[in-house]
């Protein structure tokens, strides 16, 4: 019977975040849940993992929709979001990547005749994963400007700092360094599978101002993207799978690249439906 791969799965919900991640996949392979999402999987070069990748769409509730879909159908052992987000710190800078120890739900709460009382939900990323991000962005440092920090999850482009809203998360989220908008909806997902390690992973792509659609058009969406990718894979090659199989290192330099080798994705990766699988991209 063959061996069966450790998973992980990386959701993205920008096409451009798809492709940054898709980039540092070998010989994906299209795979179309009977619901009808897709993901290409394949292996990460010089790693035991199988990666996943999906291309969601904007706003939390759907991420949680389709992450909570995803993870029943692939079984992954971790789960990270990649993509771009804006800064909210003026020590953050476009390119820079925000590892989010915290995911925060922002627009709960309640509303007295005293005011709005914010009642967030948060979401810790976990451990093993923020520990891989720290030794990597540690020895990244000549690379990318990385910060480990909370990140604010709102469905809302946040495109003028001024604003009341704007004013709302400094106050009642005051430690986040970025705003994004699938984060919570994954994390929550993840924390109801219960194990899961899961992890956000935000490039800057503006500063959340006015100057936002200028940024945007100078193409630092896909810089920010590719930065918050080259991290994600780095923390993957930092990660073991839980089963221990193989020690620290083992096999890591010395795995060649197979571009013309297929992996059996149906019979020793995913225990669930596949209705139709293309191998290879254009």
């Amino acid at each position: 019977m063959p061996k069966t791969q450790p998973t992980v799965v990386i959701l993205t919900a920008l096409a451009l975040e798809y492709e940054a991640v898709l980039d540092w996949i070998e010989d994906p392979e299209e795979l179309t849940h009977e619901g009808g999402t897709i993901v290409e999987a394949g292996r990460l070069s010089g790693t035991p993992w199988t990666v996943a990748v999906a291309e969601l769409g904007e706003g939390a509730v759907n991420a949680a929709a389709l992450t909570t879909q995803i993870i029943a159908w692939l079984r992954p052992e971790a789960l990270l979001f990649v993509g771009v987000a804006g800064g909210l710190k003026d020590d953050v800078e476009i390119g820079d990547v925000v590892v989010g120890t915290k995911v925060y739900a922002v627009q709960g709460g309640k509303l007295t005749p005293e005011g709005f009382k914010a009642r967030p939900e948060v979401w810790h990323g976990s451990h093993r994963l923020v520990q891989a991000a720290r030794s990597v962005l540690r020895e990244m440092k000549n690379e990318v400007r990385g910060h480990r920090k909370p990140i604010a999850c709102a469905d809302v482009v946040l495109a003028d700092d001024r604003s009341a809203f704007a004013e709302y998360i400094g106050q009642h989220y005051n430690d986040a360094y970025a705003i994004e908008m699938e984060g919570s909806g994954a994390a929550h997902a993840a924390h109801l599978n219960g194990q899961l390690d899961a992890l956000v992973v935000r490039g800057i792509s503006d500063h959340a101002n006015p100057d936002k659609d200028e940024a945007d058009a100078s193409g630092s969406q896909g810089r920010a993207a590719a930065q918050a990718a080259a991290v994600a894979m780095a923390i993957l090659r930092r990660l073991r799978p839980r089963d221990h199989s193989s020690e620290p290192g083992e096999g890591a330099a010395e795995e060649p690249r197979h571009r013309g080798d297929h992996l059996d994705f149906r019979n020793s990766v995913f225990n669930g439906p596949v209705v139709g699988k293309i191998t290879g991209r254009p």
